[in-house]
């Protein structure tokens, strides 16, 4: 959390100007285009991750539909995730997040921009609601990112259980699945790290309603974490090795010989 509060320290002066911008258009949507409404969160977002210091590198674009409603489900790591997810969007992305924590200054501003939803944590009711409203909507064209772990508890690349009723709405709606990795996100704001943090997006082949159709959600949930959990593994596993190979070189430019007991030490995630 310290890199968090430095972020809110230097950017004090800053910060009543930002609110007071951004409750300008939370407050008249409708006098605002789509784009003018990503270009001023994304200009939020490049202020917080140019002051704490975070690079986050996207992989697979090409993957998100550019047209038509789809859901993504990414894990869960911490508060830059949404962040790091939606300055890669083209078109503005309706995000559901945990009511008690969308009322917090700035969140709730962009919460309120991109029409995201507030989700009462452990009430049935208010689950059923969104779950509902996200169905109708993403079948009207309206694409939205939701954490199916519902949480995140310094459990870092690390999997929570996928709660299966998240999956409800792609079944309702018909839509396109969007499975998201998120590598090293915790990192942006967890802990005291001097220097840049590079912080990792993965968007994976979107999982069209004709795979899915007739499986249950559970099973649903079970196959979109594995895809998921199938990268992190590939993207820590590909770093593992790209560091053996440099202190291998190192290795042999120094005592020009090969470690041989290090040849086949290679990781793999089969």
């Amino acid at each position: 959390m310290y890199r968090f509060y430095w972020a809110i320290f230097i950017n004090l002066i800053r910060i009543p100007h930002i609110l007071s911008n951004l409750e300008k258009i939370a407050r008249n949507k409708d006098k605002y285009t789509e784009e003018q409404k990503i270009k001023a969160i994304k200009k939020v977002i490049r202020l917080i991750r140019i002051s704490i210091g975070v690079v986050t590198k996207v992989f697979g674009s090409e993957n998100i539909p550019p047209e038509g409603g789809y859901i993504m489900y990414s894990n869960h790591q911490g508060k830059w995730d949404a962040l790091g997810i939606f300055q890669a969007q083209q078109r503005l992305l309706s995000i559901v997040m945990d009511e008690a924590k969308s009322y917090v200054p700035l969140t709730r501003q962009i919460i309120d921009i991109c029409d995201g939803k507030r989700l009462v944590l452990n009430d049935p009711r208010s689950g059923i609601k969104i779950i509902n409203e996200m169905a109708e909507e993403a079948a009207a064209g309206k694409p939205f990112l939701i954490f199916p772990e519902g949480g995140y508890n310094h459990n870092h690349n690390n999997l929570q259980e996928f709660k299966p009723g998240c999956f409800k709405a792609s079944l309702k709606s018909k839509t396109p699945i969007v499975p998201v990795a998120l590598v090293d996100s915790y990192k942006a704001f967890e802990g005291i790290r001097i220097g840049i943090i590079r912080t990792e997006v993965h968007f994976l082949p979107p999982i069209y309603y004709e795979e899915y159709e007739g499986m249950r959600t559970q099973e649903i949930a079970e196959m979109v974490k594995q895809r998921i959990a199938d990268r992190i593994a590939e993207v820590l596993c590909d770093r593992k090795n790209k560091r053996k190979d440099v202190r291998r070189g190192a290795f042999d430019f120094v005592f020009n010989k090969k470690d041989s007991k290090k040849e086949n030490d290679t990781c793999t995630t089969k």
